[in-house]
């Protein structure tokens, strides 16, 4: 499978998602998408990050740019996570890494000593024609949705 790239259409892609949906690329034409990755659901940064979207989503929105987050963790696990810090976005289950592999986030990575293959923290930006924008890989939470809503701004 081939990945995405900066200037490129995104290919279609449709997921399980919460609240009982299925999400697809093309629910957004028209507007902006914040897609962002994150390891796993309810971990201390995955946390940050998620709370720190949702605090400028009121400002994304503005700008005519909705929020997905993604992880591989299940619906179920989504669900809690997003009931549990009051989500206001969608997140998208990526059990069998289809958009992961898509945007090319699966890493190998250090784990307490073992090496494992995870999902690298990143953010991209697909514009409301379904084109590649701007990519973040091997993010630290930090000021991240903040910079992300300056670039979404910028478009």
């Amino acid at each position: 499978m081939s990945t995405v790239a900066v200037g490129k259409p995104v290919p279609a892609f449709s997921l399980p998602a919460t609240d009982d949906q299925t999400i697809s690329l093309e629910d957004y034409r028209g507007r902006n998408l914040v897609l962002y990755f994150y390891p796993k659901a309810s971990t201390p940064g995955c946390t940050q990050e998620g709370q720190d979207f949702r605090d400028l989503e009121s400002e994304f929105a503005g700008a005519n740019t909705a929020i997905l987050g993604v992880s591989r963790d299940s619906v179920k696990a989504q669900q809690n996570f997003k009931d549990k810090y009051s989500f206001n976005f969608p997140l998208l289950s990526d059990k069998d890494e289809t958009l992961c592999g898509l945007f090319d986030v699966i890493k190998e990575k250090n784990m307490y000593g073992r090496k494992v293959m995870g999902v690298e923290r990143s953010t991209f930006v697909i514009d409301a024609e379904g084109v590649l924008r701007e990519e973040w890989r091997g993010v630290k939470v930090k000021g991240h949705a903040q910079a992300v809503l300056d670039a979404v701004r910028a478009l």
